[in-house]
């Protein structure tokens, strides 16, 4: 038996009938309208392949590497293509095909026919257009040309070099043909059950043409788009097209024919019509269990559903991106400083925590500084704006703080009030390390709820205290360094003497000393014999999962594999506390160190620069310029060069120090809220340990209050409700269980705020916006064309493909090379600086940490464009000038991945 019906198969069938023929299936048993037809099981393919002869062949030729040019492709596939149309169909085949082709409607009905791969239509694989479909076949003999073309199409050039890609081995792949007969549709198109824009699993997504769908499919029309909420069938937005042509049946296949004017801008489906379509739409999803990419026909006012398949590649679901800046109250509000280290929106837990331990902060700093007049409640805060954290000042307050900056300045560079780069080392850094070995000396485990919860705000409050200290160590380094290249430039500097920068570099920092330790690493771990290799082989997901684990991965020696694992580890407490974003709900290194795993094998195999030597050649020439520099200079400018020249040296490697020490208390903070987190999730306040970081303070507090965080902790009482604005109260006093729909729609919002690119000041017009510009960090956010414009904070020119990263998620995706492009840096991304040729910014200027590592690693750097993540692509060409601080599309910017 070769033939099956469409009734007689099921989704569990792609081994027999391909994906769309096993999907076509299971709709008709499930009582979908779906026009007739049967499948030519795989079955009939493998029988052809046998009678012809030609597995040997296809064998042989079907090898081809991943990384082969596309040419290898085309040529292997118009080989195994000729051998199908010299094949002969087997008689017992041609016989099957003949009868039932008739039992359709007779023995001349307009069928379409279809590939249907087995390794197509699936969740992680959709190969989608990789093979052929025949349209308005008409006869028996046409019927059995287009059968013999779409085995053939198994072969195509483009699905041998997807399924190469994806890892699909050619001898598991076989092809079953979908005959279907043909619908004369009035209208037809697309229908994707959830927005493949955003990922929004409650909203369809449907393109409508008039005619055939192939028109939409192909590409040949732009049709009618309508975005349907799944819920309500209201439509949420639509666009309806000029449709110039449609296509149609003609006496053989189809044809392509104007639309008349009067249809042209008619829309294809009313409002009702949609809401019915995405309502068919929303039931196939929910049967599959899964958002459906569906090709629908209309015929007599109702809908047929002609293909569906998964939709693959679809992104997590986000909200829309906001467009106004509104704050709630009136004031002034920046996003400098503190914030330079929350480039993303806020988790909902770390934004209610952290204004108040941020505005804590500075009123004790502001009131040690200022003997009178310092701040009162309501004058400053750290609120969100489109879940954007912001620093927020009263006016009033503001314009007081200016008048008293000068002595401000005087405590600042006395080290006063725990400022500057002795009062950052004396007291704010020995007090923050006290705190955090203070909570760290108690198990996580057998702490309390509440004694959980009062760790994790007192290491905030230490974090915030501490960095609100390190804001204090920027203004003497820049000062210092300033002062210093200002004199050397103006009173020492001749032609053919090095720049300043010169007698700055070479010192060692902690980011310097990470860097080290990894470069260590990898060449302990080439000297062990097959331990290199192996790692270099081991899949990224197998490694990352033995370190956690602590057991060799496969074909990894056990003993050398311990040793390696116990030197790793103590790189990660040393320096896996450097925070990529200082909300606690993004992992730290030490949680997740697959970026420095992917470091280490790039050094491994061979490529980066050894930076003990990188640092020792520039502290050699360091040395030789300052020698011949004292010779040449009298006394007195002697003098002032040496005293500048040394405050700048001490100033920029401390304040290194200063700022990767930041994230001291944010594994154990981490720690602490996922035992809580996981506490809940076994109370069932919440689905999974980390969404805790999506609760509300309010929320957590009032699970603890009731002792749902507990080891001992009970079930939870009352019916589950959506508690986003209120604390989770039930009638009986005992919290509600948060429903995960609520816990995905704040991270729906998030990811929608996360698209969006927070202005630098708000309001963006004013006297302070004039005034204020020129200090923030991020340049003017309405640049067009080709140049973007930084600041130039790393010499030298680099023409690279660019890398766009949005976060520690995607560093997986840097090739060594690339130019690095992010929102701003923080310690936790040096890894990544080895493997570039230049860094790009929005945020930042010469003294960022971007700035002084990219001027120890050589590469260049502009910063604080305000727009490089916005305007740039993964892949396009572009041109990085450190020295001008311009980035310049390339004007055949070809992506080149």
């Amino acid at each position: 038996m070769y033939i099956t019906r469409f009734g007689e198969l099921g989704r569990a069938d792609v081994a027999l009938a391909g994906g769309k023929g096993a999907n076509l299936g299971e709709l008709v048993g499930a009582g979908f309208a779906v026009p007739d037809g049967f499948v030519l099981t795989t079955d009939a393919y493998e029988a052809f392949v046998y009678a012809n002869s030609l597995e040997p062949d296809i064998r042989a030729l079907a090898v081809v590497a991943p990384t082969a040019e596309p040419q290898a492709f085309a040529a292997a596939s118009a080989e195994i293509r000729a051998l199908f149309t010299a094949g002969v169909m087997p008689e017992a085949i041609a016989a099957e095909l003949r009868q039932a082709y008739e039992e359709l409607t007779g023995a001349d009905v307009a069928v379409a026919v279809r590939s249907s791969a087995t390794a197509e239509d699936l969740p992680t694989a959709s190969f989608a257009g990789q093979q052929d479909s025949y349209l308005n076949i008409r006869g028996i003999r046409a019927l059995t040309d287009a059968v013999v073309n779409c085995w053939a199409s198994l072969w195509t050039a483009r699905a041998m070099a997807y399924r190469a890609r994806e890892g699909i081995a050619p001898d598991t792949v076989s092809l079953a043909v979908v005959v279907q007969q043909m619908v004369e549709s009035a209208a037809s198109g697309v229908m994707f059950t959830a927005n493949p824009t955003s990922g929004r699993r409650d909203q369809v997504v449907i393109s409508a043409a008039w005619g055939l769908g192939e028109s939409v499919v192909s590409g040949s029309v732009t049709p009618d788009d309508l975005v349907i909420a799944a819920d309500t069938g209201a439509v949420l937005s639509r666009r309806t097209a000029d449709k110039q042509v449609m296509t149609v049946l003609a006496d053989e296949g189809t044809r392509e024919q104007p639309v008349p004017d009067a249809r042209r801008r008619e829309p294809v489906l009313d409002d009702r019509a949609a809401a019915r379509l995405a309502q068919l739409g929303t039931r196939i999803a929910d049967h599959f269990g899964a958002p459906q990419d569906i090709e629908w026909a209309l015929t007599d006012a109702e809908f047929q559903v002609v293909q569906a398949r998964p939709i693959t590649a679809l992104p997590e679901p986000a909200a829309e991106t906001p467009t106004t800046w509104t704050p709630a109250r009136r004031g002034l509000y920046f996003r400098a400083s503190i914030v330079e280290q929350l480039p993303d929106p806020l988790s909902p837990l770390f934004a209610d925590l952290i204004d108040s331990s941020v505005t804590r902060s500075l009123e004790s700093l502001l009131s040690r500084v200022f003997a009178s007049g310092g701040p009162r409640g309501g004058d400053l805060g750290l609120p969100t704006v489109n879940g954007y954290a912001y620093y927020y000042y009263r006016p009033a307050f503001f314009w007081g703080l200016l008048l008293k900056s000068p002595a401000a300045l005087g405590v600042l560079f006395r080290g006063g009030a725990e400022m500057g780069l002795a009062g950052w080392q004396q007291q704010a850094h020995p007090r923050y390390v006290h705190v955090v070995e203070q909570w760290a000396a108690e198990p996580v485990q057998a702490m309390p709820a509440q004694r959980l919860l009062d760790g994790v705000l007192a290491l905030l409050d230490a974090g915030t205290s501490y960095y609100t200290a390190v804001q204090s160590v920027i203004p003497v380094a820049a000062t210092s360094e300033g002062l210093f290249r200002a004199f050397y430039e103006r009173f020492v500097r001749r032609p053919g003497d090095p720049p300043a920068l010169t007698f700055l570099l070479g010192y060692e920092s902690e980011p310097i000393r990470a860097e080290e330790s990894l470069w260590d690493l990898a060449a302990w771990t080439r000297d062990e014999p097959g331990l290199a290799s192996a790692i270099l082989a081991a899949p990224e997901a197998d490694l990352a999962e033995a370190l956690a684990s602590g057991a060799a991965p496969a074909g990894v020696d056990a003993e050398a594999w311990q040793q390696w694992h116990t030197r790793f580890r103590s790189h990660l407490d040393r320096f896996g506390h450097a925070v990529y974003n200082l909300d606690f709900a993004s992992p730290v290194p030490a949680d997740n160190p697959s970026t420095l795993l992917a470091t280490l094998r790039f050094y491994l195999s061979g490529q980066g620069v050894d930076p003990h030597q990188r640092q020792a050649a520039s502290a050699a020439r360091r040395a030789a310029h300052t020698r011949v520099m004292r010779r040449r200079l009298g006394r007195v400018r002697r003098t002032a060069f040496g005293r500048l020249m040394r405050w700048a040296q001490r100033a920029a490697p401390m304040r290194e120090d200063a700022l990767a020490d930041i994230g001291l208390g944010w594994p154990l903070m981490r720690r602490m809220l996922l035992e809580l987190g996981s506490r809940l999730a076994r109370s069932g306040v919440i689905g999974a340990p980390a969404d805790v970081f999506w609760l509300r303070r309010t929320e957590l507090v009032s699970a603890i209050a009731f002792g749902l965080a507990n080891p001992s902790g009970g079930g939870v009482a009352g019916p589950e409700t959506d508690v986003a604005a209120s604390p989770p109260v039930s009638i009986s006093g005992a919290p509600r269980p948060v429903r995960a729909d609520a816990i995905e729609k704040r991270k729906m919002l998030w990811r929608g705020r996360r698209r969006a690119n927070p202005p630098q000041l708000l309001p963006q017009k004013g006297l302070v916006s004039r005034l204020s510009v020129r200090w923030m960090p991020a340049g003017s956010q309405d640049q067009q064309g080709e140049v973007i414009s930084g600041v130039g904070a790393s010499a030298g020119q680099v023409s690279a493909p660019a890398r766009v990263l949005a976060g520690p998620e995607e560093f997986g995706q840097m090739q060594p090379g690339e130019v690095l492009v992010a929102r701003m840096t923080t310690p936790a991304w040096t890894s990544l600086f080895a493997m570039a040729s230049a860094v790009v910014t929005d945020v930042g200027g010469p003294l960022s940490h971007s700035s002084i590592v990219a001027r120890e690693y050589g590469i260049p750097a502009v910063l604080g464009t305000g727009v490089a993540t916005q305007r740039l692509t993964s892949g396009q060409v572009i041109r990085v000038d450190g020295d001008a601080g311009t980035v310049t599309v390339a004007r055949d910017a070809r992506r080149a991945r």
